[in-house]
């Protein structure tokens, strides 16, 4: 077999495929052997019913060879696109144009490609993530935080304030006269809002023995919110909070530290760490938008934004049914209509489109390529994680035309990391933030890696695996190639 591509318009192409007489022979034999052993004729055994006797019921010779060759041109497209090495968007337009009745069979399939979007200043982008240093109030804060655990409330003599403590007696009625709130003795945190906004300002420069009388409207975790009640509260005590002394001796009793050198070393290595790990994942996240930005919205091709879409909706309903939770149940939960997250779901394909047309054009920009080497690596990484043989995976592959994904998906992985080495990464006071700065310690990458399991490929691996042993009707190569079988 012999495949050939041309550029017909654009982001279209056209396979032109030739196979020889003698591959399409044993085609036809195999066509005709299983058919033998499917079809049930009187006076013959399964798999011993005759040629002949097949092209009769068939109604011919040239109907028994016309649905062999639909049952092999997506086999025969799928072994096209490795050998072009064409990743397709869509499903193609068949036109066989020699071989139908006798002979050497011919072919064009017309797809869709993904265009080559342009991406004007790739080069000169910048990011701004969080600051990743750790300033001395923020490591005061955690300390104090670790005080907070030892605190103890102190009486004080003067009114309350916000983060005091006070014992009150509070008690709320209706205006029919029906007690919607009783509480004798509560120990409530002066600025919490728990029970209502009005509540806090009324204790606000409170003193023990006030009464206050209020109307305020019940909170929404009240059975009836948002009905006013007429408040009247008695303040018992005034307390604040009293945090231990920050000492050698209270480090040592509150932590595996010795002294509070120590204690605030280990917090602001901790700190470093957290605040090095945020900046890392802006500065990934970042730095992918503000790429995607480069690319015009009528450049997406909608066929790659539905396609997204679909994998969206049965990612979203296979964790629904995981959990046990209906559309219905769903769109209730989360306050929405279908339209509503229809629309959001598409709004997050098409920006993931547009990243993805981004990374490819970077990728051919900066002439990243991935060698026989490093394809070979990933087949055998992705048949580790699968717990088969690189053979097994690569046969699959080729088999369903995903070669050239694989070695796509490659190109966008080294696109990446071109990327988030070249843009300039600043902090929210516009600041130079050194790579240096975005390491956890010495041993790990400044960002994190962007190796791991071709997207969406794996899946297909396995889905492949699935046709073959449940005897489905679309094999692997028509799963990743948008060929049905008996289509042609």
């Amino acid at each position: 077999m012999r495949a050939t591509s041309q550029v017909v318009e654009p982001n279209k192409v056209r396979l032109s495929v030739e196979v020889d007489e003698a591959e399409v022979d044993r085609v036809l034999g195999d066509a005709i052997r299983s058919l033998s052993r499917q079809v049930r004729v009187p006076g013959f055994r399964p798999g011993k019913v005759p040629r002949q006797v097949l092209e009769a019921r068939m109604g011919g010779a040239v109907a028994l060879r016309s649905e062999a060759l639909r049952e092999a041109i997506p086999d025969f497209y799928a072994r096209a696109l490795v050998e072009t090495e064409i990743d397709p968007i869509s499903a193609p337009e068949i036109d066989v144009t020699a071989g139908q009745e006798a002979g050497a069979l011919t072919f064009d399939a017309v797809v869709q490609v993904r265009p080559l979007v342009p991406i004007p200043g790739y080069a000169g982008l910048r990011v701004t993530v969080p600051s990743p240093k750790v300033s001395e109030a923020e490591v005061d804060a955690q300390l104090d935080r670790l005080r907070e655990t030892d605190a103890e409330l102190v009486e004080v003599g003067r009114p309350a304030r916000d983060g005091d403590h006070v014992t009150i007696d509070v008690h709320g009625t209706l205006p029919d006269g029906q007690e919607a709130m009783a509480a004798d003795d509560l120990l409530y945190e002066v600025g919490s809002g728990r029970i209502a906004a009005a509540l806090d300002d009324a204790l606000r420069g409170a003193k023990v023995g006030d009464v206050l009388a209020f109307t305020s409207s019940l909170p929404g975790a009240h059975p009836e919110p948002g009905r006013e009640v007429d408040f009247r509260v008695l303040v018992k005590d005034v307390k604040e909070k009293k945090l231990p002394a920050v000492t050698d001796e209270w480090a040592a009793e509150a932590s595996e530290f010795s002294t509070v050198d120590e204690l605030r070393a280990d917090l602001r290595e901790r700190l470093a760490k957290v605040k090095a790990v945020q900046a890392q994942l802006s500065l990934r996240n970042g730095a992918l938008a503000a790429l995607a930005d480069l690319v015009e919205d009528d450049e997406v091709p909608e066929v790659l934004v539905d396609e997204a879409v679909r994998e969206r909706l049965q990612e979203l309903q296979r964790r629904l049914d995981e959990d046990g939770v209906s559309t219905a149940q769903f769109l209730e939960m989360t306050g929405q209509g279908e339209d509503e997250l229809l629309a959001s779901l598409r709004a997050e394909a098409h920006q993931a489109v547009k990243s993805d047309l981004a990374l490819r054009a970077l990728a051919e920009e900066e002439s990243l390529e991935v060698t026989d080497d490093e394809l070979e690596s990933e087949i055998e990484a992705m048949a580790s994680r699968l717990q088969l043989t690189p053979q097994v995976v690569r046969e699959r592959l080729t088999r369903a035309g995903r070669i050239a994904a694989v070695r796509s998906e490659q190109r966008k992985a080294k696109a990446f990391a071109w990327l988030l080495d070249h843009v300039e990464v600043v902090d929210e006071e516009g600041a130079v933030v050194s790579m240096d700065d975005l390491r956890v310690d010495r041993s790990t990458e400044a960002v994190p890696s962007t190796e791991g399991p071709v997207e969406g490929l794996e899946e297909g691996v396995t889905h492949i695996d699935g046709a073959e042993e449940n005897g489905s009707e679309q094999s692997g190569a028509e799963a990743g190639t948008g060929v049905t079988k008996g289509g042609v």
